[in-house]
């Protein structure tokens, strides 16, 4: 596993109310969920940066209020009309 050094300001830890560990840990799982939302990344993948397994990271997201399922709206359309060429509206 690589290690990256990042400088944060002393402050950031007592604003946040967080230990140095407890600030990378927070990083790493706010990066996690960033990269998972925008479709860069498996939810597999962003459990392993976050340092969870696929079960709890699941948890985390959930207590965080994170949709779990990212769709695209051209794949739903696709899915409801069942290939069909009738357009289906969605707003």
């Amino acid at each position: 596993m690589a290690t990256i050094q990042v400088t944060v300001p002393d402050s950031a830890f007592s604003a946040l109310r967080r230990s140095p560990h407890d600030f990378a840990a927070e990083l790493r799982l706010a990066g996690s969920i960033h990269w998972y939302q925008q479709g860069q990344i498996s939810m597999e993948r962003a459990a392993e940066i976050a340092g969870m397994d696929r079960r709890g990271y699941l948890e985390e997201l959930a207590r965080r209020r994170v949709d779990v399922f990212q769709v695209d709206i051209e794949d739903l359309k696709r899915e409801i009309s069942g290939g069909r060429a009738a357009p289906i509206i969605i707003q």
